[in-house]
């Protein structure tokens, strides 16, 4: 155990807010391990950087000595989380739940050390609870204060309907803190009203309330939205090694400083020198290839970094292409296909209206030159290297 102010530097690191933060020293102070929970609904196979936010601080907690619990919530899962949602979500089915979880703890071992993390399932107590059990429980929150829920109070005072299992899951994995005797819980932003229930259960229930830690959502690659799969702007833990180097590189200089804060390992000193060396001089560029390579080696290995890096460095700082170009064959007719839709219909935009953006800022190219008329139409016969940004190419043919 390290001293309790210098744990709790790397405790704040990135954190959102920490309540109560002295009842926090108070626990650490007394020098015994703290039983530290954040809980997972298996609702998707796959993970994304931003969902390793709260991996990595489970990680930093883990390396200051605490035990890890990592509540896969194949219960909840089954209610499906309201949070931030305007509609009932649609519960996952048991063999959904089941077949998720498995993927999950494959993929969240690439962070946590696997011999240190106890998983827990909340079936497992939730599963054995009677109906009298679950009366109970829910009343000890009153329908009232549900309704102060941001998402809960948008949907009621809209008159979109609010099914009566939602108010059950906050309750739920409040419940889970009670069991698990947590010291600890960590969540994100949105998560707050679920992580203080969890706080009072315990107290109505006898036991020391939990302190809660909550982390900040992550931005995608846009700088704006939330990361996330369906907005196109995630980066995957499962993405290849290049495609992970060039995606962290393709980020904005500052936006690149809240990816470092949030997902890299680095200690805070050698972050604040990084800060130091941009200051006096260091292109931004070169601390980006190093996050960029220390993630790449997190989710692949050492040498998977490296390559990344190097075939990065000869692919834009040499001028070379990459070895693994598409190649597309499009129809465009006798009238030809303008340029937006022959870079959405080739893969290297998400849209025509994306496309047209791209084009606007001088990142669309042909053979190496930029595109500057939005509307150039190719023709049948064409054959050349299209490029979209710094990463996306194709070998696009017409006819």
């Amino acid at each position: 155990m390290i001293p309790v102010q210098e744990a709790m530097a790397e405790i704040r690191r990135g954190a959102e807010e920490i309540l109560v933060e002295s009842e926090l020293v108070e626990k650490l102070e007394s020098g015994r391990p703290l039983r530290i929970k954040a809980g997972f609904d298996p609702t998707a196979p796959d993970l994304h950087l931003g969902h390793t936010v709260l991996l990595n601080k489970l990680k930093q907690f883990q390396d200051l000595g605490h035990h890890i619990l990592f509540l896969i919530g194949d219960f909840t899962g089954m209610i499906g989380d309201p949070t931030g949602k305007n509609v009932t979500r649609k519960p996952l089915t048991p063999d959904q739940v089941k077949q998720n979880a498995v993927t999950y703890q494959e993929q969240v071992f690439k962070i946590l050390d696997r011999e240190k993390t106890e998983v827990v399932f909340n079936s497992h107590w939730m599963n054995d609870m009677s109906s009298a059990d679950m009366i109970r429980l829910a009343s000890n929150h009153t329908v009232a204060r549900m309704l102060e829920r941001d998402d809960f109070h948008k949907r009621y005072t809209s008159n979109q309907p609010i099914a009566i299992h939602e108010f059950l899951y906050p309750l739920i994995q409040g419940y889970d803190s009670v069991e698990l005797n947590a010291d600890v819980e960590l969540g994100g932003t949105d998560q707050k009203f679920n992580l203080l229930m969890g706080r009072e259960l315990q107290k109505a229930y006898g036991k020391a309330p939990q302190c809660i830690l909550t982390m900040p959502i992550l931005e995608g690659l846009d700088g704006v939205q939330k990361m996330s799969k369906s907005l196109n702007n995630y980066i995957g833990i499962n993405d290849s090694p290049k495609d992970i180097f060039g995606k962290l590189m393709s980020i904005s200089d500052d936006l690149m400083w809240r990816y470092i804060e949030l997902l890299s390992f680095r200690n805070i000193k050698e972050i604040e020198q990084w800060r130091q060396d941009v200051e006096q001089g260091r292109n931004p560029i070169e601390i980006k290839k190093d996050f960029a390579e220390e993630i790449v080696a997190r989710f692949h290995d050492e040498q998977a970094g490296t390559d990344a890096r190097q075939g990065f460095e000869n692919q834009f700082k040499k001028g070379e292409l990459p070895d693994d170009i598409p190649e597309v064959t499009l129809t465009v007719g006798v009238e030809g296909m303008a340029i937006a839709n022959v870079l959405k219909e080739a893969g290297l935009s998400s849209s025509t209206s994306d496309a047209m953006r791209m084009i606007k800022q001088g990142a669309a190219k042909i053979d190496g030159e930029k595109i500057t008329d939005k509307s150039l139409l190719i023709a049948a016969g064409v054959e050349g290297i299209f490029q979209v940004g710094k990463r996306k190419f194709a070998k696009i043919t017409t006819n």
